[in-house]
Order: structure tokens, then C-alpha cells, then sequence
């Protein structure tokens, strides 16, 4: 898988097909949280190096607050337990639209991140899906211009 613009290397466990998709649907949209320590598990091994950080691309506030938890934070958290590295929420989304339902163009130039913060210098980041690599990509820049030298990425699938 090729990785997107700014990100070292991106990491999918799988394709997304209907089977990995509805159990990303089930995390994401019904709170079934059964599939979030082996997907966890696997996401962590599949990563050769160990960061300074593992954080995640934050869902916007408002599916946060209407699903009472966001996925990939929640994925983040259990990857990280796992590589015995901290999680931190180093990213903060700049727009409120969702890229669910969006066209390619659209996911493109959709999602806008900002760094929370100072970044240490290796840093992990995690998501459910990965359709064209921008969110990864606004991460990875955002991340790089407050202080990252080394962004990775990890998904559960990829949804060429």
C-alpha cells in the first residue's frame, strides 16, 4: 500500500471487503467495541518500530458526542498499550464535516487536522479506514510542523 504524502510509512491489515467492513461499521456506528483488542493486537504487531506517541485522527465533535466515544481514539489508546507507548491526543480537527459519504475528490480535500501541540519526534498514528490517504496525510503534516520528524500510520483496513 502506498503511503500517503507525509506519512514515512502506512501500515492496513486488511482490504476493506464486506466482512472487514461490518465489523468496522459495528465499532464505529454500534458501539460494538469486540473486535477493538484484536484488531488492536494485530495493528501493533504489524508496526516494526516503537514511537515516541501513538495518537489518532480525531471523528468530528459531533459524532463524538452522539456515539459517546470515538473509534479510532479508542483503537489508539489499545495500540498503544500494546507497543508500551504513550497515547496522546496529539491532533485537533480544524473542519466538523465527516468524510463518510463523500466522493474521492471531496475526501481529498476534506479533512483539515492541527497539532494540539508539540509533537515528540516518532510518532504513530491510527485510524479505522484509509480510502484516499488524506486524513493520514493532513495528520502526518500537522504532526511535522510541530516537531514530528517520523509519522507512521496504522488502519485496520484499506479501501482501495
Amino acid at each position: 500500500m502506498p503511503s500517503p504524502p507525509g506519512v514515512d510509512a502506512a501500515l492496513a491489515l486488511v482490504e476493506l471487503d464486506q466482512l472487514s467492513g461490518r465489523f468496522v461499521k459495528a465499532m464505529k456506528y454500534a458501539n460494538h467495541r469486540d473486535a477493538l483488542l484484536p484488531f488492536a493486537a494485530a495493528m501493533a504487531g504489524s508496526v516494526a518500530w516503537r514511537p515516541d506517541a501513538v495518537t489518532w485522527v480525531p471523528t468530528t465533535r459531533g459524532r463524538k458526542r452522539r456515539r459517546g466515544y470515538d473509534q479510532a481514539e479508542l483503537l489508539a489508546l489499545a495500540v498503544a498499550r500494546e507497543l508500551g507507548s504513550p497515547a496522546r491526543g496529539l491532533l485537533r480537527r480544524v473542519d466538523s464535516g465527516s468524510q463518510t459519504r463523500r466522493s474521492r475528490h471531496e475526501r481529498l480535500h476534506g479533512v483539515h487536522l492541527a497539532a494540539a501541540g508539540p509533537s515528540p519526534r516518532r510518532v504513530l498514528v491510527v485510524d479505522d479506514v484509509m480510502t484516499t490517504g488524506s486524513s493520514l496525510s493532513s495528520a502526518a503534516i500537522a504532526l511535522r510542523a510541530a516537531g514530528a520528524s517520523e509519522v507512521g500510520a496504522v488502519v485496520i483496513a484499506v479501501n482501495l
